[in-house]
């Protein structure tokens, strides 16, 4: 009898914890991984959740070092201010369209930046002569320029953005739902350095 009244609490206790982990809509939810000394961000407004965590330099150039690339290439990406964007249509009434070109990172004294979009990379590839397998590599690393979500339907990719390591930015995302625009900010993100616990 003990044991399952453990459990149950448990079970009661995992709940409670599982449900204050997800934000509520319009709330920003921010985390530190002791472990890695990373940061994440994630923000749900009408059914939308877009949630960033940081990739420092080293790993993305370690990422694109396993991939074949050359070491100057690796670094030349690693320059980037660069996430792991994961975007969700939860339960959004319809499907959900948005443009990364239309999103700003907005700076202290109010400069908008927009990211930098897997056909600027791609342009800078092509300069730098990168090879075919490798651009193709790339363009699945990378989070989409464009994309429909359906609810229920989500992506991951790479983000970047042409900001200094250490930068601290809110972001202002935009998507299309019924033919209307909505708009949410996550604030506060800040680009990875090297050492940890930034």
């Amino acid at each position: 009898m003990r044991g399952a009244s453990i459990r149950r609490y448990s079970w009661l206790l995992a709940l409670l914890l599982i449900g204050n982990a997800h934000a509520k809509d319009g709330d920003a939810l921010a985390r530190h991984n002791p472990e890695t000394g990373l940061q994440s961000w994630k923000t749900t407004r009408q059914g939308v959740t877009l949630e960033l965590t940081q990739l420092t330099p080293d790993q993305a150039r370690a990422f694109f070092l396993g991939r074949g690339f050359e070491p100057a290439d690796a670094e030349h990406y690693a320059t980037a201010c660069v996430f792991m964007t994961i975007l969700r249509n939860e339960s959004a009434p319809a499907a959900i369209a948005y443009k990364l070109a239309e999103w700003r990172a907005v700076t202290a004294g109010g400069r908008a930046r927009p990211p930098k979009l897997k056909e600027d990379w791609l342009k800078e590839w092509e300069a730098r002569k990168l090879a075919p397998a490798h651009k193709i590599a790339f363009e699945w690393s990378q989070f989409p320029s464009e994309q429909t979500f359906e609810p229920g339907d989500w992506n991951q990719g790479m983000a970047t953005f042409a900001l200094p390591h250490g930068s601290r930015f809110d972001l202002k995302f935009r998507w299309t739902v019924q033919g209307k625009q909505q708009e949410n900010i996550l604030k506060g993100v800040i680009c990875a350095n090297d050492v940890s616990g930034n």
